[in-house]
């Protein structure tokens, strides 16, 4: 399941620009998603850095150089790394890095010592030759001549290394692969010299994010274009992204811009204007964020068919879930509907185990059985087999309910593939619990 994003054409916004270098063969074998570089890249846009260029690299020290050329030609001041920071042969990011900027590298003792620290705890257990483990403590301890090393989190410390002292070019911030590490290193390797150097001449854009929720891309796409006709949008820079089936619209601009203030204001009003009925938040907040919100003093429970158990699943990840959710019952059965949630077995043979009449059914079993405030049905058609002409693939019967009677039920046909329709109708019932709780009424078509 593909997002998508896609940018107005806002021009550059100034002050730093930053480029992200992830290394790795794996990551250009696809059998692993690179998961460093849109942290590090909303981190950085938290700050006010403009991330021009994200770079996926092999474990080849050409490759690692031409994208450290690249960047440097292209007037980047601040290149982020990732990854090739380990004791092994292919691991060469900062002798790369070194060469890059001119800088030999030198054993730092300290580091070192460090280094040595972390990896006698495990020596012993793991039983590693003491050769090959001196050999790998000195090869992570050697740093750019002028760099500041970052303690590690795991046992590869990070660089900060400055720019070519002849002919300048950008900072050099050097992390290593694991994303557990990166985060663990990430606020001190903001502080160090060379980077806080570089981040003293940003400043936070001034930011508005728009969520919606049943509205396509192309009628906001449509929206900007109008209001580009009578606006001048030229200091804003306006994303659009299809995430988890929510569109997002986020607008930034250098703070304390008149013209700036003025188109943004433009936007958000002609939004509002045509679609303001598909907003379901004004402050960059998810649904789950939104959702876990209202069910504080709630206790919910779910029935599931079609989806087995994936909204339970949603509901629970965030901590503190256990003080609203109850429980849920996966009834992918007939039977199981019938035993588990008290579904009359003549409505089933009546109306299909796909039918509003039996989604209201199991909402009215799991309210009871779990003595829940609010409970949330889905029954459906997922596919790819299974459809028929009255009820075909993507036929999904929802149903929220509350203990005080409010109701509220959709039986739309959903697109895509089974994985889509599945995760789709997640979606909506988050989104039909929201509505119930808040007292909107129904979410828009999806």
């Amino acid at each position: 399941m593909a997002d998508e994003g896609h940018g107005t054409d806002g021009g550059r916004l100034g002050g730093v620009r930053a480029g992200i270098v992830a290394t790795g063969s794996e990551l250009l074998t696809g059998r692993i998603t690179d998961r460093n570089g849109p942290w590090v890249a909303e981190r950085l846009g938290d700050l006010g850095v403009e991330v021009s260029h994200l770079v996926l690299v092999g474990d080849r020290g050409e490759d690692m150089a031409a994208a450290l050329r690249f960047l440097a030609g292209d007037g980047i001041d601040l290149v982020v790394t990732t990854g090739g920071l380990g004791p092994t042969a292919d691991d060469l990011t900062a002798e790369v890095v070194a060469a890059e900027t001119d800088r030999p590298l030198e054993l730092d003792e300290h580091m070192e010592k460090v280094v040595g620290d972390i990896i006698a705890k495990f020596a012993d257990r793991l039983r590693w030759d003491a050769d090959a483990l001196a050999a790998a403590n000195r090869k992570q301890a050697m740093v750019p001549r002028g760099a500041t090393p970052i303690r590690p989190a795991g046992t590869a410390p990070g660089l900060a290394v400055p720019p070519h002292p002849e002919r300048g070019g950008p900072t050099v911030l050097v992390l290593p692969g694991p994303p557990r590490e990166v985060r663990a290193m990430w606020d001190e390797a903001l502080a160090s010299g060379p980077v806080r150097d570089v981040l003293a001449r940003t400043a936070p854009w001034a930011e508005t994010h728009l969520r919606l929720f049943g509205v396509p891309e192309s009628e906001i796409a449509a929206t900007l274009r109008d209001v580009g006709d009578t606006t001048d949008l030229t200091p804003l820079e306006i994303t659009t992204c299809l995430r988890d089936f929510t569109l997002e619209v986020d607008l930034r601009h250098a703070p304390g811009s008149t013209a700036a203030a003025t188109a943004r204001d433009a936007v958000v009003a002609e939004i509002d204007r045509r679609h303001g009925r598909t907003i379901f938040s004004r402050t960059g907040q998810t649904i789950d964020e939104l959702l876990f919100e209202l069910l504080d003093g709630q206790v919910v429970a779910t029935a599931e068919s079609c989806t087995g158990g994936l909204l339970a699943g949603r509901l629970t990840a965030p901590a503190g879930a256990s003080a609203h959710v109850a429980g849920g019952v996966v009834s992918y059965s007939n039977d199981a509907k019938a035993d588990l949630l008290g579904v009359p077995r003549e409505l089933i043979d009546a109306h299909g185990a796909v039918s509003p009449q039996v989604a209201e059914a199991m909402a009215d079993g799991a309210l009871a059985r779990f003595g829940a405030t609010i409970a949330v049905a889905i029954t459906g058609v997922a596919g790819p087999g299974g459809g028929t002409e009255a009820k075909p693939v993507g036929y999904v019967c929802f149903c929220v309910r509350t203990a005080d009677g409010r109701t509220l039920a959709r039986d739309p046909v959903l697109p895509g593939e089974r994985g889509d329709i599945r995760e789709r109708s997640v979606v909506l019932a988050m989104h039909l619990m929201r509505r119930a709780l808040s007292g909107e009424g129904e979410p828009a078509p999806v």
